[in-house]
């Protein structure tokens, strides 16, 4: 027989999720006024208090579209062009995606006469599989020495599709760099020294990896090295542009035309932050935000094809959460309680404890990650990336704990 104890609580919800609705972004668009005003309306028609310490996250998509900060094929092909000086370059580390590189590799391609693709294999850097652990093992072969051409690659494993997009990445990126009237070779091979025995021009399209990738290039001779990140730092022929990461974080909009990761935007986090106190008389926080940083279990696909989860938030979002476990806390300190005494000595603890939890043992377990990256996160799962047509999420009371009212 279960007991239901009567806490004494005012409140029985903690962290909540809204997907906010508003108007399509255009070019130009006031975001600091459609921002603002969407959560106060939607706070007014559903019913539902605004609160301190509530977070506002808008998705990067909204912001670029409202810079106007886009680029088109000729764009990034220019740019390639001017800086990698060569008629024929290495292409290495690229993730395998339509929304991601397909065009750029269109723009890259168009800039130069030959490309060399250098694949990673099994997978790419976020997880998309070209084949398994388990065929390497069954043919025996080493990803971290072995170097395949495309004759030993497609004896080996023939010709794979993605799980979920159905898409042979290997066709479909040769398909596109001759398309644009380059000539391709494809190898498959996990050291970056590798590519320098094809190319001495490298463009190395890794992630999170490749300031190593950039270094590694450079101490082993290359001529030139760039990554996705050096291209389109500045404007050309009146592109968009991102100083910071290029075209890292960018998405296909057109079937020649990419929107870039947004700039320049700690003043509109900061002015939404600023207006909705006018408003509300209430202290938000505001960030922008991108990919979750979340792996999913089936697929083995890191969500993280951006370079940050964040790229603006005000000052409020910056730390790690400081925070206990409260399982350890009832399963070792307070396991002889329960009940009331139980919740007594937990809000106890929780209000008396430390500012800096880090390497205590009563904190082990509590996700000792970026504040941006876990908000960020929650805020892509909500807000998908389909048709719910809510790219502005509000998060009540993730900076509550078990003992507020």
């Amino acid at each position: 027989m279960f007991i239901l104890y009567k806490l004494k609580m005012s409140r029985r919800l903690g962290t909540v999720s809204r997907g906010v609705r508003c108007p399509i972004i255009k070019e130009g668009d006031d975001l600091v006024s459609i921002v603002t005003d969407s959560i106060i309306l939607a706070s007014k028609e559903e019913n539902f208090p605004l609160n301190d310490r509530d977070v506002v996250a808008i998705t990067e998509s909204i912001v670029a579209r409202a810079q106007g900060n886009y680029a088109t094929v000729d764009q990034i092909a220019t740019d390639v062009k001017n800086k990698v000086k060569s008629e024929k370059i290495g292409v290495i580390f690229p993730i395998l995606s339509r929304n991601r590189f397909a065009i750029l590799l269109k723009g890259i391609a168009k800039g130069v006469k030959k490309i060399i693709l250098m694949l990673s294999y099994p997978s790419d850097e976020v997880g998309n599989s070209l084949i398994s652990y388990d065929e390497l093992d069954e043919k025996n072969i080493d990803p971290y020495k072995d170097v395949l051409t495309l004759e030993q690659y497609r004896n080996l494993f023939g010709h794979n599709v993605h799980e979920f997009t159905g898409v042979d990445y290997v066709e479909y990126y040769m398909s596109i760099i001759k398309e644009m009237g380059a000539e391709v070779e494809v190898i498959f091979a996990n050291q970056a020294k590798t590519i320098l025995n094809y190319a001495d021009s490298i463009i190395t399209c890794d992630i999170h990896t490749r300031n190593r990738t950039k270094r590694i290039l450079k101490n082993a001779g290359a001529k030139v090295v760039l990554g996705l990140d050096d291209i389109l730092t500045s404007s050309v022929d009146g592109s968009g542009y991102n100083e910071k990461y290029g075209l890292l974080g960018s998405n296909k909009a057109t079937e020649d035309k990419v929107k870039l990761f947004p700039r320049d935007s700690q003043y509109l986090v900061e002015d939404i932050q600023k207006q909705l106190y006018e408003k509300t008389n209430k202290h938000f926080e505001v960030m922008i935000y991108g990919d979750g940083a979340f792996k999913d279990p089936q697929g083995k696909i890191w969500e993280l094809a951006d370079p940050v989860v964040s790229p603006f938030f005000t000052k409020g979002l910056i730390g790690t959460p400081n925070e206990l476990k409260l399982k350890f806390l009832a399963d070792n300190d307070f396991k002889d309680l329960k009940g009331e005494e139980l919740r007594m000595a937990i809000e106890k603890r929780i209000i008396e404890k430390e500012k800096d939890l880090v390497g205590k043992m009563i904190s082990e377990g509590t996700t000792p990650r970026q504040l941006t990256d876990l908000i960020g996160s929650l805020c892509d799962l909500t807000s998908g990336s389909g048709d719910k047509g809510t790219p502005i999420v509000l998060v009540q009371g993730y900076f509550d704990n078990y003992t507020n009212k």
